[in-house]
């Protein structure tokens, strides 16, 4: 597994401006990706542990004809798993949720924030949820600032127990938690994705803007 190093002066994302291309800064910057040496993160175990079938998953629901929605788009389905996974997020940090649902012009479906005053280490939690497959994501502070929730264990603003309610919760209704390191690679499926993304990734397909 790889790990992209980032520019020092590179600043954590902005609540509300969506993933950072975090790859597309390095390259940007000219910095490239190094192997990590040493003992596996417990994000390689997390990821490592099914990354051949969730990459599987990834092509299985990617039809370049169905870029923002899937061709069977079930919204009631979808709403009614999400509505029950904020109930549950809130009951399990005793805190009331932000949720958003329904993005326009988005492969992404909404997002739950835990608030940070409800979590171990002050800072918020987020929960991305897909119009696809109830694929999910789970990042702290915001999608894109850090490169996955290792990244934000080692840096203090992730606790182990609070990550793993959320996983919990998340195994439990059934949702696909895809880490961020994986949705970060580059995206090499058939679809065309928007001019406007300089280096497409499987985040930009199943969570970006159109």
């Amino acid at each position: 597994m790889t790990a992209l190093l980032r520019p020092p002066a590179a600043s954590p994302a902005r609540p509300g401006t969506g993933y950072l291309n975090l790859k597309g800064r390095c390259r940007a910057a000219g910095w490239y990706p190094e192997p990590v040496g040493g003992l596996r993160s417990r994000q390689d175990e997390r990821m490592n542990g099914n990354e051949a079938d969730l990459r599987a998953l990834l092509r299985e629901l990617d039809d370049p004809q169905w870029l923002e929605r899937p061709q069977h788009y079930d919204r009631g389905g979808i709403a009614a798993r999400f509505g029950d996974l904020v109930a549950r997020l809130e009951g399990e940090f005793s805190a009331p949720c932000t949720a958003e649902q329904d993005t326009q012009d988005s492969s992404e479906f909404g997002r739950v924030t835990v608030p940070g005053d409800a979590t171990v280490c002050g800072t918020r939690i987020v929960v991305c949820v897909s119009k696809f497959g109830s694929l999910a994501l789970v990042c702290a502070d915001n999608p894109g600032a850090f490169l996955g929730t290792d990244e934000a264990r080692a840096e203090g603003e992730l606790d182990d127990a609070d990550l793993a309610k959320v996983d919990g919760v998340l195994a439990e209704l059934g949702y696909a938690v895809v880490p961020e390191e994986l949705l970060e690679s580059d995206y090499d499926g058939p679809g065309r994705l928007p001019s406007h993304v300089q280096w497409p990734t499987w985040w930009h397909r199943f969570f970006g803007i159109f």
